[in-house]
């Protein structure tokens, strides 16, 4: 039956499937499929949906709408609905209408859509998702696909390549404070008719980067004008790590292919990090320089670009290139004050604190904002006070004793069992991956047994405090820290 399908398609139903056993149903219903959907395919449904809110409020309101009942064993193979079977039908139906010879996420919502009186199809009316407008802007998508047409920016990216905006929607990003007058800079200045690229001028660490990201988060969150709405911003690293002298030609060849596939779509912002290097300086290992692909696309105005740089390479490198006058406009970035590099740190310490396996308290997040300013003089904040804590976590950990061979090998299974309940997970094997969670359980119990027999600190326990952060300033700064 699902031969055509693709496999995010299968992945819906696998998905739907799970979702009605959850709520108890005895048939996979319209409102599961469309929860599967919304599960799988997140760039399909911030396509339409526009805010990641939406989601969340599609669930509340179907969890209102259910009578939840006891759940159903996973290994029960539920059968759709009556209206679920006309869904796929007329799944199949669009795909043949359109020329496809899958079935992908796409047909699986215009199929929801013709189901005008079911449950789903009320949801996505209320948010004006139209049958005919989805068919368009398929139907255009298809069109740009056909031979002879540039190819797609999803089939030439790369892994030196990073898509912010989906980033963004997958929840990756870091939060931004006290940047909406040089982000609303960054969007007036898109929004232009000249001089339409934004060229982000600040010193190391003050947040340029972070800035194009908080853009990236607007955009995944419909939080921007119309004309943004759609596009996608893609950051390009000119010289990513990892690549061998040997392989740097063939490298840079791929490289420069790569941008000119991505300067013939108009829903593509370029973020270059490196604007020297590319922008600049020319050719590089004997290849096509990136500024020899860039320069007509952004002078053309095929491509938005948005650069970054500090104050010294504006005035060194990029004022005497005459034609970036003409192509770009400054956007300064200028360093946080203490209290809102504070106000960054409080919103990044969660992540930090996951990333790191520790805790940071509160007198230590001051003393970075406060500090950094004064005895790291060689970047701006935040970058320098994110960086002081980075280090500071890193140097807790180091200080902790290699645990004994017994604790060892209860986290190796942890992380084997972990690693065997993904994969269940990943193949819907759904009551195995409850087995191995069970399982995951009771190794963490033998663990906490293990930690108070050896007196032994959980990492998740360790605190970065004051006194870490002082120890770390002494070890950096070209004199020894006084309070």
């Amino acid at each position: 039956m699902f031969e055509r399908y693709t496999e995010k398609a299968r992945r819906v139903i696998f998905f739907a499937r799970y979702e009605a056993s959850q709520f108890g149903s005895p048939y996979i219903e319209t409102e599961h499929l469309l929860l599967g959907l919304l599960r799988e395919d997140k760039a399909l449904t911030n396509r339409i949906l526009r805010k990641h809110s939406a989601v969340e409020k599609i669930r509340r309101q179907i969890e209102e709408h259910t009578v939840i009942r006891e759940k159903v064993s996973t290994s029960v193979d539920l059968p759709l609905s009556n209206e679920g079977k006309r869904v796929l039908a007329y799944a199949a139906e669009e795909a043949e209408r359109l020329g496809h010879k899958h079935i992908g996420t796409e047909h699986l919502l215009l199929g929801l859509l013709r189901e005008e009186n079911c449950f789903a199809a009320e949801l996505l009316k209320e948010r004006e998702i139209k049958l005919e407008s989805v068919r368009e802007e398929l139907a255009r998508t298809t069109a740009e696909s056909e031979p002879g047409r540039p190819p797609r920016p999803d089939d030439v990216l790369t892994q030196h390549f990073q898509d912010l905006t989906q980033s963004a929607i997958d929840g990756m990003l870091d939060p931004v404070v006290a940047r909406d007058a040089e982000i609303e800079a960054v969007i007036e200045v898109l929004a232009a008719s000249r001089n339409r690229n934004p060229l982000l001028v600040g010193e190391r660490g003050a947040g340029k980067r972070a800035m194009v990201e908080a853009l990236a988060q607007r955009i995944a969150d419909g939080a921007v004008p119309p004309f943004l709405a759609e596009k996608r911003i893609i950051a390009f690293d000119f010289q990513p790590a990892g690549v061998s002298a040997r392989d740097r030609l063939q490298f840079f060849e791929e490289l420069n292919k790569t941008l000119s596939s991505l300067t013939e779509s108009s829903q593509i912002i370029l973020f270059v990090r490196e604007f020297r290097t590319a922008m600049v300086r020319g050719s590089l290992f004997g290849t096509q320089a990136a500024a020899e692909i860039l320069k007509p696309a952004i002078v053309q105005g095929k491509i938005q670009c948005i650069a970054a740089c500090t104050p010294a390479e504006l005035r060194d490198f990029a004022e005497p290139v005459r034609w970036l006058g003409d192509a770009f406009r400054v956007v300064h970035v200028r360093p946080l004050s203490e209290d809102d590099t504070l106000a960054a740190l409080n919103a990044r310490k969660s992540r930090m604190e996951k990333l790191h396996e520790v805790s940071f308290d509160d007198d230590a997040l001051a003393l970075a904002a406060q500090a950094a300013s004064r005895y790291l003089p060689d970047r701006a904040l935040p970058g320098k006070a994110i960086e002081l804590l980075d280090a500071t976590a890193a140097r807790l950990k180091l200080r902790q004793t290699m645990p004994p061979e017994e604790i060892l090998e209860v986290q190796k299974r942890i992380r084997f069992i972990v690693h065997r309940m993904d994969s269940a997970i990943a193949n819907h094997e759904f009551e195995k991956a409850r087995f191995y969670s069970d399982e995951e359980k009771k190794e963490r119990e033998s663990l906490r047994i293990l930690r108070e027999k050896h007196h032994i600190e959980d990492a998740a326990s360790w605190t970065v405090r004051r006194e870490d952060v002082e120890g770390a300033i002494a070890r950096w700064a070209e004199y020894p820290f006084q309070p």
